[in-house]
């Protein structure tokens, strides 16, 4: 009988160690609603469990996934606009497997539907304290406008970079741009261009979009960006126009919607 009691309170303690991801978060706010009203949702989703985590944005049958960082807080937009969305937080079980740990409802009415292209997200991750973000605003102090700056932007990152071959033949999936580490090695592929591109339009107060699709100008899966200037939303490719640039060839900065079809944005 003592036996059996030392194994049922064994058993009892290692049940009670154990995290489950639904009821982890009993006290916790895992889904920040505060600044849904500028299209972002604030996930911060602790676990104990050493997984790969997926977040799921659906609405009206439309779905967007984004790699999830479990134990660090990240900005997601919502870019379906206003209506019903279900959030869902994903565990992955095996291979390219994962299941819902945790779902969640929100009513989102957007008042500004540039606004979500403005603040640093997962994707675009920008702070005022990286070099990058300082180099944006060395190349627009004293300009006036947002074409000035955007200029100033758009020709110091044609000029300055460089398409990294040997990373596009080797990125692995879920690959995501780090901008201080573009900024250093002035090289990369599409999704860094686009990436470093809209942090430092975004850290100058301009809206800008991170486009994934296919273009005519390009064979593979490509990345670009669409830029909020004058009221309108214009379609730019910096890793496009840098080939171009360092070809001393000709090429116009406003692309054509007839040459991309997207996929997704962020």
């Amino acid at each position: 009988m003592k036996k059996n009691l030392k194994q049922y309170l064994l058993i009892a303690l290692s049940i009670a160690s154990v995290t489950f991801p639904n009821l982890a978060h009993a006290d916790a706010k895992i889904i920040d609603e505060s600044d849904v009203a500028k299209g972002i949702i604030k996930v911060n989703y602790s676990t104990n469990y050493q997984s790969k985590y997926k977040l799921a944005i659906e609405k009206d049958g439309q779905k967007q996934y984004f790699d999830l960082a479990a134990n660090t807080a990240q900005s997601f937009p919502l870019i379906y606009d206003n209506g019903s969305y279900t959030i869902k937080i994903m565990q992955n079980t095996s291979g390219n497997s994962y299941k819902s740990v945790y779902t969640q409802k929100i009513d989102a009415y957007i008042a500004d539907d540039t606004a979500m292209y403005l603040v640093s997200t997962a994707t675009v991750n920008w702070s005022e304290q990286m070099m990058a973000i300082k180099k944006a605003e060395e190349l627009t102090k004293n300009l006036q406008t947002d074409k000035e700056k955007f200029d100033a932007i758009y020709n110091y990152v044609i000029k300055n970079y460089s398409y990294d071959y040997n990373k596009a033949a080797t990125v692995k999936p879920g690959y995501m741009p780090d901008i201080e580490k573009i900024y250093e090695s002035k090289s990369g592929i599409c999704y860094d261009y686009s990436v470093l591109f809209a942090s430092m339009l975004r850290s100058q107060g301009i809206p800008a979009k991170v486009v994934k699709g296919s273009s005519t100008l390009v064979n593979e899966y490509h990345a670009w960006n669409e830029v909020f200037i004058d009221g309108n939303w214009i379609i730019v490719d910096t890793t496009v126009d840098a080939a171009y640039s360092a070809s001393k060839a000709p090429i116009a900065t406003i692309k054509s919607s007839n040459q991309y079809t997207k996929t997704s944005e962020i």
